[in-house]
């Protein structure tokens, strides 16, 4: 617990969202609190919606995904969990649009973080995020979707910018 208040203190310093998720706005107590009571806890519950990626070259791959829709949910994310099963993911929607930056810090498995423009197209990737690393990995420009997936997975279907993703009602 020390090391997050530790990381929200710094983060709240430099006028950005404990989630780092591109907000600026300004930590509030109550958010902290949650935050630090959630500590070792992977969050359950999320709705869950199909996904689905299609590769320039015509390929579609089917995941269930959980929706992390509010502030708290984005906020906490992955954290916490020591597994993924196979096709499985997390989705952050963002509305409005917005650049967007996530960390691993207190993310025990590698991740790929796939960042998602307005129009459903891959951004950019970040590949096999370390476990527990600090670096903020940054969407390039505005996103409305940040889509997590686990380590590899992006290499394993050939994933790149440009590429399409849609889930849900969208």
């Amino acid at each position: 617990m020390r090391d997050l208040l530790r990381a929200a203190g710094v983060l709240r310093a430099a006028g950005v969202a404990l989630a780092v998720l591109g907000s600026a706005l300004p930590i509030s107590a109550p958010a902290l609190a949650r935050e630090a009571a959630a500590v070792g806890k992977p969050q359950s519950g999320l709705k869950v919606v199909p996904l689905t990626i299609e590769t320039a070259a015509g390929r579609k791959f089917q995941y269930k995904v959980e929706v992390a829709a509010t502030s708290d949910q984005q906020a906490t994310g992955m954290m916490f969990r020591t597994q993924m099963p196979p096709m499985t993911g997390m989705i952050f929607p963002m509305s409005p649009p917005r650049t967007a930056g996530f960390w691993m810090e207190n993310t025990l498995i590698s991740l790929d973080i796939i960042f998602v423009g307005s129009d459903g197209r891959v951004r950019n990737v970040a590949a096999e995020a370390v476990p527990q690393s600090r670096a903020v990995l940054q969407s390039v420009g505005p996103v409305a979707a940040v889509l997590e997936l686990k380590g590899g997975e992006a290499a394993r279907i050939g994933l790149k910018p440009g590429d399409k993703v849609s889930w849900g009602s969208r």
